[in-house]
């Protein structure tokens, strides 16, 4: 009986996260889905689609699979720049669930599990809505955290959501298109509820979980220098 009640359970959640992935695209819409990427969500089973409106012309200043710039006078290397942080993102939490650390608590491993699914979504839109424009698949280093430490996990969570909050906030201002401003927005306030549950989690029940009134504004070659040491590729931004 406890199984067929945790199948049933299961069930239920792969059928919300998929309705959550469905109304994420259809909010960052920009007017209509026109391209569908079969296979591209293979981690969560699914599928992604993105805006016409968000597909870009091939950027030359992309680099290579071992040095990646950034060219901040273009919505694309601004785009490109959410692309690289949700990449490192993504990849963070996917080994956080593959190996989870000793003593996750259901509560911990549906947050993080959450938190997961959410950033592999970010990722793959950003992918999709590139395109050929997109930067190189990038190549993490968490040689220096241990997954199997609860305080590790969840600190390095912590300094990611916020350094992805601040990134965007200090990005804003380059973005030349409203219709990509409006998209940033709608993710960097997930990118806050992620940072503000991983504070409640090291913290709980405290002030921890919003500290400031106001959220920080990160330069690139700030967030860039923080990334830097869980990154194996150089990334370099100009005209910033």
């Amino acid at each position: 009986m406890e199984l067929d009640h945790l199948g049933t359970r299961d069930a239920a959640r792969e059928e919300t996260i998929t309705a959550d992935r469905r109304r994420f695209l259809r909010a960052a819409g920009l007017g209509g889905l026109a391209l569908a990427l079969p296979g591209v969500l293979a981690a969560c089973g699914k599928e992604i689609a993105a805006p016409a409106a968000v597909k870009l012309a091939a950027n030359t200043d992309i680099g290579d699979a071992a040095t990646v710039t950034l060219n901040f006078a273009t919505d694309a290397g601004v785009l490109n720049y959410a692309y690289a942080l949700e990449q490192l993102e993504a990849a963070f939490y996917v080994q956080v669930i593959a190996s989870p650390f000793g003593g996750m608590t259901a509560t911990e491993t549906r947050f993080l599990t959450d938190i997961r699914d959410h950033e592999v979504v970010h990722r793959e839109f950003f992918a999709a809505a590139l395109g050929s424009a997109k930067i190189p698949n990038l190549t993490p280093d968490f040689s220096g955290i241990d997954f199997t430490s609860r305080s590790s996990v969840l600190r390095t969570a912590r300094a990611f959501e916020d350094l992805g909050v601040a990134a965007y906030n200090g990005a804003a201002m380059y973005l030349k298109s409203t219709a990509y401003l409006l998209v940033a927005g709608k993710i960097v306030s997930v990118e806050a509820r992620h940072a503000s549950a991983i504070r409640d989690l090291l913290e709980p029940r405290t002030s921890h979980f919003a500290p400031d009134a106001f959220d920080d504004a990160f330069s690139p070659t700030k967030v860039l220098a923080a990334a830097d040491p869980f990154i194996v590729d150089t990334i370099i931004a100009i005209n910033t």
